[in-house]
Protein backbone atom coordinates (compact mmCIF):
# COMPACT_ATOMS: atom_id res chain seq x y z
CA UNK A 1 0.00 0.00 0.00
CA UNK A 2 2.75 2.35 0.71
CA UNK A 3 4.62 1.85 -2.37
CA UNK A 4 1.13 2.35 -4.40
CA UNK A 5 1.17 6.28 -2.07
CA UNK A 6 4.51 6.99 -3.00
CA UNK A 7 3.96 5.83 -6.54
CA UNK A 8 0.95 8.46 -7.10
CA UNK A 9 3.04 10.95 -4.93
CA UNK A 10 5.89 10.65 -7.25
CA UNK A 11 3.97 10.67 -10.27
CA UNK A 12 1.78 14.03 -9.13
CA UNK A 13 4.89 15.43 -8.35
CA UNK A 14 6.37 14.52 -11.75
CA UNK A 15 3.09 16.01 -13.78
CA UNK A 16 3.17 19.65 -11.35
CA UNK A 17 7.25 20.16 -12.39
CA UNK A 18 6.30 19.01 -15.92
CA UNK A 19 3.46 21.79 -15.70
CA UNK A 20 5.34 24.18 -14.30
CA UNK A 21 8.76 23.72 -16.78
CA UNK A 22 6.08 24.38 -19.99
CA UNK A 23 5.82 28.00 -19.14
CA UNK A 24 3.23 29.70 -22.04
CA UNK A 25 5.11 32.07 -24.61
CA UNK A 26 8.91 31.04 -22.93
CA UNK A 27 11.02 30.55 -26.23
CA UNK A 28 14.39 29.90 -26.63
CA UNK A 29 16.13 31.36 -30.57
CA UNK A 30 18.91 31.36 -32.17
CA UNK A 31 19.84 33.68 -35.16
CA UNK A 32 22.80 31.14 -35.96
CA UNK A 33 21.01 27.58 -35.02
CA UNK A 34 17.23 27.26 -36.42
CA UNK A 35 16.03 23.93 -34.40
CA UNK A 36 16.50 20.55 -36.01
CA UNK A 37 19.31 21.80 -38.31
CA UNK A 38 22.57 20.83 -38.20
CA UNK A 39 25.31 22.78 -36.75
CA UNK A 40 27.63 24.58 -38.66
CA UNK A 41 31.50 24.62 -38.23
CA UNK A 42 31.25 27.66 -35.89
CA UNK A 43 29.49 25.67 -32.85
CA UNK A 44 32.03 22.71 -33.62
CA UNK A 45 34.64 21.64 -31.19
CA UNK A 46 38.46 21.98 -32.04
CA UNK A 47 39.75 18.86 -30.06
CA UNK A 48 38.89 15.08 -30.30
CA UNK A 49 39.91 14.95 -33.70
CA UNK A 50 37.29 17.84 -34.70
CA UNK A 51 38.24 20.99 -36.13
CA UNK A 52 35.22 23.50 -35.73
CA UNK A 53 35.95 26.94 -34.09
CA UNK A 54 34.35 26.19 -30.95
CA UNK A 55 32.03 29.83 -31.01
CA UNK A 56 28.69 29.70 -28.77
CA UNK A 57 26.22 30.87 -30.86
CA UNK A 58 23.89 33.86 -30.02
CA UNK A 59 20.92 32.92 -28.02
CA UNK A 60 17.87 34.91 -27.38
CA UNK A 61 15.15 33.95 -25.17
CA UNK A 62 11.40 36.00 -24.37
CA UNK A 63 8.02 35.23 -22.17
CA UNK A 64 9.93 34.34 -18.63
CA UNK A 65 7.39 33.87 -16.26
CA UNK A 66 7.19 37.19 -14.00
CA UNK A 67 8.54 35.54 -10.65
CA UNK A 68 12.03 34.97 -12.76
CA UNK A 69 14.91 36.02 -10.82
CA UNK A 70 17.58 34.61 -13.02
CA UNK A 71 18.58 32.79 -15.89
CA UNK A 72 20.51 30.20 -16.81
CA UNK A 73 21.65 28.18 -19.70
CA UNK A 74 23.09 24.72 -20.54
CA UNK A 75 23.98 22.53 -24.13
CA UNK A 76 23.57 18.85 -23.56
CA UNK A 77 24.50 15.90 -25.77
CA UNK A 78 21.82 12.94 -24.69
CA UNK A 79 23.14 10.99 -27.52
CA UNK A 80 26.92 10.96 -26.33
CA UNK A 81 28.63 7.31 -25.02
CA UNK A 82 27.60 6.83 -21.41
CA UNK A 83 25.22 9.17 -19.21
CA UNK A 84 25.08 12.21 -22.26
CA UNK A 85 28.09 15.23 -22.37
CA UNK A 86 27.59 18.57 -21.03
CA UNK A 87 28.93 20.88 -23.44
CA UNK A 88 28.37 24.23 -21.54
CA UNK A 89 25.92 25.31 -18.89
CA UNK A 90 26.19 29.25 -17.64
CA UNK A 91 24.09 30.24 -13.95
CA UNK A 92 23.24 33.33 -12.42
CA UNK A 93 22.61 35.29 -15.76
CA UNK A 94 20.63 38.49 -14.61
CA UNK A 95 16.74 38.84 -14.99
CA UNK A 96 17.32 41.58 -16.56
CA UNK A 97 19.16 39.42 -19.85
CA UNK A 98 17.30 38.43 -22.69
CA UNK A 99 20.28 37.19 -24.95
CA UNK A 100 24.21 35.85 -24.94
CA UNK A 101 25.97 37.13 -28.03
CA UNK A 102 27.45 35.08 -30.30
CA UNK A 103 31.12 33.90 -28.31
CA UNK A 104 29.85 34.54 -24.88
CA UNK A 105 30.92 30.95 -23.59
CA UNK A 106 34.66 31.79 -24.76
CA UNK A 107 37.04 31.39 -21.48
CA UNK A 108 37.53 34.75 -20.31
CA UNK A 109 33.68 35.30 -20.45
CA UNK A 110 33.67 39.14 -21.26
CA UNK A 111 30.47 38.37 -23.60
CA UNK A 112 28.72 36.91 -20.56
CA UNK A 113 26.17 39.54 -18.25
CA UNK A 114 27.66 41.09 -15.26
CA UNK A 115 27.99 38.35 -12.60
CA UNK A 116 27.30 35.46 -14.46
CA UNK A 117 29.21 31.78 -14.05
CA UNK A 118 30.14 29.29 -16.55
CA UNK A 119 30.13 25.98 -14.90
CA UNK A 120 32.68 23.34 -15.64
CA UNK A 121 31.87 21.07 -18.73
CA UNK A 122 32.47 17.42 -19.53
CA UNK A 123 35.92 18.76 -21.31
CA UNK A 124 37.00 19.38 -18.12
CA UNK A 125 36.82 23.24 -18.74
CA UNK A 126 34.55 26.27 -17.95
CA UNK A 127 33.82 27.22 -21.52
CA UNK A 128 31.63 26.37 -24.18
CA UNK A 129 32.34 22.97 -25.73
CA UNK A 130 31.40 22.34 -28.87
CA UNK A 131 30.08 19.07 -30.86
CA UNK A 132 32.13 16.73 -31.62
CA UNK A 133 30.49 13.22 -31.75
CA UNK A 134 32.30 10.04 -31.85
CA UNK A 135 33.13 9.31 -35.56
CA UNK A 136 30.32 6.97 -36.90
CA UNK A 137 27.78 7.42 -34.41
CA UNK A 138 24.62 8.39 -36.08
CA UNK A 139 23.83 12.15 -35.80
CA UNK A 140 23.96 13.63 -32.09
CA UNK A 141 21.65 15.85 -30.54
CA UNK A 142 22.64 19.32 -29.38
CA UNK A 143 19.95 20.79 -26.75
CA UNK A 144 20.48 24.27 -25.80
CA UNK A 145 17.94 25.05 -22.82
CA UNK A 146 17.47 28.47 -21.25
CA UNK A 147 15.70 28.36 -17.44
CA UNK A 148 14.15 30.26 -15.90
CA UNK A 149 14.92 30.69 -11.86
CA UNK A 150 13.26 31.43 -8.86
CA UNK A 151 16.49 32.74 -7.15
CA UNK A 152 19.05 35.42 -7.47
CA UNK A 153 21.99 33.35 -7.34
CA UNK A 154 23.18 29.42 -7.52
CA UNK A 155 25.26 29.42 -4.50
CA UNK A 156 27.72 27.16 -6.01
CA UNK A 157 31.21 27.31 -6.72
CA UNK A 158 32.69 28.54 -10.20
CA UNK A 159 34.82 25.63 -11.09
CA UNK A 160 31.24 23.50 -10.20
CA UNK A 161 31.07 20.35 -12.50
CA UNK A 162 27.95 20.72 -14.96
CA UNK A 163 26.24 17.79 -12.93
CA UNK A 164 25.67 20.10 -9.58
CA UNK A 165 24.37 23.21 -11.53
CA UNK A 166 21.90 20.96 -13.47
CA UNK A 167 20.79 19.54 -10.11
CA UNK A 168 20.56 23.27 -8.45
CA UNK A 169 19.28 24.59 -11.83
CA UNK A 170 16.37 21.90 -11.37
CA UNK A 171 15.50 22.87 -7.50
CA UNK A 172 15.37 26.40 -8.45
CA UNK A 173 13.62 26.05 -12.02
CA UNK A 174 10.66 28.29 -12.85
CA UNK A 175 10.28 27.12 -16.52
CA UNK A 176 12.55 25.78 -19.43
CA UNK A 177 12.71 26.56 -23.25
CA UNK A 178 14.61 24.41 -25.48
CA UNK A 179 15.59 23.69 -28.88
CA UNK A 180 18.01 20.53 -30.45
CA UNK A 181 19.56 21.22 -33.62
CA UNK A 182 22.22 18.08 -35.04
CA UNK A 183 25.77 16.98 -35.61
CA UNK A 184 27.69 13.79 -36.96
CA UNK A 185 31.00 12.67 -38.20
CA UNK A 186 31.53 9.92 -41.14
CA UNK A 187 34.65 10.03 -40.57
Amino acid sequence: MHSRLRSASLAATLAACATLSQAAGFVLTSPDIKPGSTLTDAQVSNDFGCTGRNISPALKWSGAPKDTRSFAVSLYDPDAPGSGWWHWVVYNIPATASELPEGAGAADGKGLPTGSVQGRSDFGSSEFGGACPPVGDKPHRYIFTVYALGTDKLDIPPDAAAARVGSAINANKLASASFAAKYGRAK
